[in-house]
């Protein structure tokens, strides 16, 4: 059973956080950097860990395993920044989004994609497109404009904009 809306093969980005495998429609994916120095910035959510200099633009860095309940995200030698598009409310972010590990660019047939699983009302699943299923294992294929409310885009935006100036 595929799930509406993804009909045709996708390529994913697939990246670790702690032991889970999660993936990201490559198009929204720009590039993928080595871990670099974050620049702190005052009075934030805990899981935004900072800004980057990218070029001479200001990026926010997020850290992905604070935003779903984890542990901070350690450096090591695999630590990287995922640097992606998010489209809320017609406007587009860029955000670096911190990763364990990336692990491979892959195609996923919509026949190997099943629906997010419906976790009772009180929990929040609407930033899960959906579950792939590689070999024996699932791929948590996320929907990155939705893993950020538009309150948190809102003020890292707002952050940004103040690092720059």
């Amino acid at each position: 059973m595929s799930i509406a809306g993804i009909l045709e093969t996708t390529q994913y980005l697939t990246f670790k956080l702690d032991d889970e495998v999660f993936a990201l429609d490559i198009s929204k994916v720009r590039e993928v950097l080595d871990f670099t120095t974050v620049t702190k910035v005052p009075r934030t959510p805990e899981f935004m860990r900072g800004v980057i200099n990218l070029r001479g633009s200001v990026v926010p860095v997020v850290d992905l395993r604070l935003k779903f309940g984890m542990t901070k995200t350690e450096k090591t030698v695999n630590t990287c920044i995922i640097i992606v598009e998010v489209k809320v409310d017609d406007e587009t972010t860029i955000l670096g989004a911190l990763a364990d590990s990336v692990q491979e660019v892959m195609d996923l047939e919509p026949d190997h994609i099943e629906p997010a699983p419906k976790i009772g009302t009180k929990l929040r699943t609407d930033f899960i497109t959906g579950m792939g299923k590689q070999n024996d294992r699932f791929v948590i294929i996320l929907n990155i404009d939705k893993v950020f409310s538009t309150e948190e885009l809102a003020l890292v935006q707002e952050k940004q904009t103040e690092s720059a100036g």
